[in-house]
């Protein structure tokens, strides 16, 4: 996997601009923030975020892979002052479930969910 940030670009901060990968695609779809009983794990935006995103990570780990596999996620959210409100504690979780590893990421400010009480939904792209 390679790394893409072009010299010409502005220094990306908590995302690369893109990434370069051969393997086997593992496209993962957009997971909510529900427990393992198909529950939304709080009414916060930080909680369900996290779990999400160990959703996703569970995926790629089924699949015989881990974090570092990630080659893009798109994020959901129905708030993006929801997300920006808490950006530290969200970047401080992200980093126990992913380490330092920032793949190409976009985010998407939605008017909803289909999932009742669902804030964020994360879909990922691995290369295993």
């Amino acid at each position: 996997m390679e790394i893409i940030n072009p010299s010409t670009m502005s220094k990306p901060s908590g995302y690369s601009h893109g990434v370069k990968a051969t393997g086997s695609f593992l496209a993962v779809a957009g997971q909510v923030g529900w427990d393992a009983e198909g529950q939304i794990v709080g009414a916060d935006f930080l909680s369900q975020f996290l779990q999400a995103l160990e959703n996703v990570v569970q995926v790629v780990r089924e699949a015989g892979g881990e974090p570092q596999n990630l080659i893009s996620l798109t994020i959901f959210v129905t708030s993006k002052e929801s997300y920006l409100d808490c950006l530290k504690s969200l970047g401080t979780g992200y980093r126990k479930i992913m380490g330092r590893h920032f793949p190409a990421m976009t985010l998407v400010e939605i008017a909803g969910l289909i999932e009742e009480g669902a804030q964020v939904e994360v879909q990922g792209l691995a290369v295993i």
